[in-house]
Order: structure tokens, then sequence, then C-alpha cells
């Protein structure tokens, strides 16, 4: 598993348990629980197979600490190659910007997630932490003036997702700052 793993995808166990990669075992099992009678083949009316089997196999990977240590350094590796471009933007100076930044860098991780993942959109401000080098602490006020703003929405899991006025903000804003700070870089070099 673990030689094909990192040369493909691999399952996203955590979002599929819909719990965070930082939840305790008691809740990885009271949520599997719950979702395995949901999916469970013989409930006739939420019944689905092959969920139950994805299921099953998400919790025997993150109910082992073996296992759940192996899948994590695989599937934190995955999430940093495919996150690489969005913490790789310019940094700032003075508290202010940083916070513009961080704003932007929080849109761009949304946007790119509802880009690319539609159906699963959402993020734990808990993982927006590596992505954005801030602690919850301070994206807390991040998440209230986006939120405040309508440019993104807490879903019923207390996931965070890019909303349509997001977007525009982002592609608007994105742009005009990426351009400002590279021509503060280039007239920094010459």
């Amino acid at each position: 598993m673990q030689h094909a793993a990192a040369s493909t995808d691999i399952p996203d166990h955590y979002e599929l348990l819909q719990i965070s990669a930082s939840a305790e075992p008691e809740t990885i099992q009271r949520v599997y629980r719950m979702l395995a009678q949901r999916y469970h083949p013989d409930n006739q009316q939420t019944g689905d197979p092959t969920r139950f089997r994805a299921l099953v196999e998400a919790y025997e990977v993150l109910s082992d600490p073996v296992r759940r240590a192996q899948y994590d350094m695989l599937y934190n590796e995955q999430r940093q190659v495919r996150w690489r471009p969005v913490s790789a933007g310019p940094r700032a100076d003075n508290p202010i910007e940083v916070e513009q930044l961080v704003r932007l860098t929080v849109l761009e991780v949304l946007y790119e997630r509802r880009r690319t993942e539609p159906n699963k959109s959402g993020i734990f401000v808990l993982d927006l932490e590596p992505l954005t080098g801030q602690p919850r602490e301070h994206l807390e006020f991040t998440v209230w003036y986006l939120t405040k703003r309508g440019y993104v929405v807490r879903e019923d899991n207390s996931k965070l997702s890019i909303t349509v006025d997001g977007v525009d903000y982002l592609e608007t804003h994105y742009l005009t700052y990426g351009m400002r700070k590279r021509l503060e870089a280039h007239s920094d070099a010459a």
C-alpha cells in the first residue's frame, strides 16, 4: 500500500468520516459507528454498500495507531504537494498587510478546494493552520471577517466554504495584490 499510495492519490479517510485529521480515537469510533449504521447494506433507506466498504477501510486504518501514523505521513505529504502553490505566496511586513495576505490565502485555499473538489469543498479551520502559517487563534479573526463579509460560510459540519462573493473578491484582489507584490520585488531587486 505504501509504495502505490506514494505515486497516486490516497483516499481521504478523514473526509470520508467527516472528521478532522486531529480527531481523537473516541471521536473516530463514535462517528464511524453512526455512519456505518447509516450506510450499512442492511439499511433499507440509506444503505450504500460501496460507501460502507470505504467507511470500514477508513476506520480500520484510522483506528489502528500504527496504520494511522503511516497513513498520516502519506496524507500530509499529499496535502503539501497539493497546496504547495498556495503556501508559496508572497510575504508581508506589517500586521495589516499580513492579515490581508492571510485572508487572500484562506480564500485561495477554499477557492482551490471548491474548484478541484466541488462535492467536498469545505475545510476545517484547523486544517488551514499549516496552509497559512497562522495559529487557529489568529485565524478566528480572519474567519470572522470573511464570514461577516459573506466571502465564506460555515457548513453544517463546521467546515468553511467559499461563496460566489468570495470567489469574485479573490479574483479581483488576488491579481491586484499579486501584481503589486511582484512590482515591489522587482523594484527592490533593481
